[in-house]
């Protein structure tokens, strides 16, 4: 018995593997005789069996289907294949025609086809000058004709032919004008209008707070664009700035002096890669920003020495005017040592007070000593940048030869810096010494002058009593 439960179940499952998804869900009363069991495994096979005939006329079905959509496909391929043969053929006629009629065009057009070929070109060649002109961002869409003009394959007429010439005068009339119109400048403004001052074809100047030089230029990434009016990258000196705007505050009539670039623009451009001061600092490296930190810190020193020396100063004229000692000077100090030993005998007051102007000398020449060593160290590390820019210079010619300026320019722009980074540090530095030096001297000279007037009034009285 187990042998046969076991059989019929293998060849239930068998036979319903195939439709298993569709009754895996339905539910069914538990099997509880053999020919329960029998007869479901019957009514399985016949379900199985439905099912896979049903699936089979389905495939059956789709495939007739398909094989419609393939006939179908292939018509409309064989529709296309004839319509393409008309259609070229049509352009192979079309093309024949054109050549036919370009021929006859020709021949009527006799001695005058190279004439209106020397006027298209010309429109072409006047019209590119047009569209790059200055005068173009006052009066825009000049160029227009022309280059419609210079691409077109008809024979041109009166009013196209008078647009060249009349277009080339109004050029040199814009050309002689120095004007102020609106116009959108790329970068001023956010887009909106702003009065912009043209001198000739040659340079032009924008008004927004301020004069602001601008160019007439094409965006190299997008051609298609056209030209427009830009703010400079870097604008030129503020000399030249300075001009500009009393170019763009002159009266009507009134002769000023005003920046112009015969270049048109190119001059101006160059100003992008002009370093400024912060660049130029930039390409001396480490001794650069090394001499910078010796020249802020020894001058910030020397100037509060230079002050310190003229307080001293001051404070001896001050205590050579009152009687009263006062230690709070050094002529003041000098002289209460001299109240404390005037009663004793003359050499003894002379080496009292000469300790204690010796006492006050190392207060005056404090600092002076570095001060000159700092003053003769910054040329030193000025040539120690040129020797090491130098040295980048011709490894770079070693690498790479000398087919490239550009290549050496680090190397040589860090020799020049450092040796004017040098000299500016030093330059001051001496000169905040020397005036040190001659404050401190003074100070000194006077102490010495009140100490031999102190012992001689001494002596005199000595005498005198």
């Amino acid at each position: 018995m187990k042998r046969i439960l076991t059989s019929i179940a293998a060849v239930s499952l068998i036979a319903g593997a195939a439709s298993a998804p569709a009754f895996a869900q339905a539910d069914r009363e538990p099997v509880t005789s053999i020919s329960q069991l029998l007869e479901r495994v019957r009514q399985d096979s016949r379900d199985a069996a439905a099912e896979n005939q049903r699936r089979l006329q389905e495939f059956r079905s789709e495939r007739d289907r398909q094989a419609s959509l393939l006939s179908q496909a292939r018509n409309e391929l064989a529709s296309l294949e004839a319509q393409s043969e008309r259609l070229q053929a049509q352009f192979d006629a079309n093309d024949q025609q054109i050549a036919e009629l370009d021929a006859e065009l020709r021949e009527a057009q006799g001695a005058f086809g190279e004439l209106f070929g020397a006027a298209r070109q010309t429109a072409g060649e006047f019209g590119s000058i047009i569209e790059s002109s200055m005068v173009s961002a006052q009066y825009p869409g000049r160029a227009e004709p022309l280059q419609e003009l210079a691409q077109s394959r008809t024979l041109p007429e009166r009013f196209e032919l008078d647009a060249i010439w009349q277009t080339m005068i109004n050029e040199m009339e814009g050309q002689a004008e120095v004007t102020t119109f609106n116009a959108r400048v790329l970068g001023l403004n956010e887009g909106n209008p702003v009065p912009v001052t043209r001198v000739g074809p040659f340079i032009a100047m924008a008004n927004d707070g301020g004069p602001l030089f601008v160019q007439w230029t094409s965006d190299e990434n997008n051609a298609a664009a056209g030209y427009r009016l830009a703010n400079l990258e870097r604008q030129p000196p503020a000399r030249l700035l300075s001009a500009a705007s009393n170019l763009i505050n002159a009266e009507p009539g009134e002769i000023v002096s005003g920046p112009v670039d015969p270049s048109r623009g190119g001059l101006l451009r160059i100003y992008r890669d002009v370093p400024s001061l912060s660049e130029r600092f930039e390409q001396g490296g480490i001794v650069a920003k090394i001499i910078a930190a010796l020249l802020i810190f020894s001058a910030a020193f020397g100037l509060f020495r230079l002050v310190s020396l003229l307080l001293v100063n001051s404070a001896i004229n001050a205590q050579k005017r009152r009687s009263t000692a006062s230690s709070s000077n050094p002529l003041g100090r000098v002289m209460l040592a001299y109240e404390e030993v005037k009663d004793r005998p003359t050499e003894t007051i002379e080496l009292k007070i000469d300790e204690a102007i010796l006492r006050e000398t190392p207060k005056f020449e404090f600092g002076l000593n570095f001060l000159k060593l700092a003053a003769g160290v910054a040329p030193l590390l000025g040539l120690l940048g040129t020797v090491t820019g130098m040295i980048r210079t011709f490894t770079q010619i070693t690498l790479f030869g000398t087919g490239d300026p550009t290549i050496m320019a680090g190397g040589i722009s860090e020799a020049l810096v450092t040796t004017v980074s040098g000299l500016i540090a030093a330059i001051p530095l001496l000169f905040i010494h020397s005036f040190a030096a001659s404050f401190a001297r003074g100070a000194q000279s006077a102490l010495e002058e009140q100490a031999a007037g102190i012992i001689a009034r001494h002596a005199e009285e000595k005498s005198a009593g």
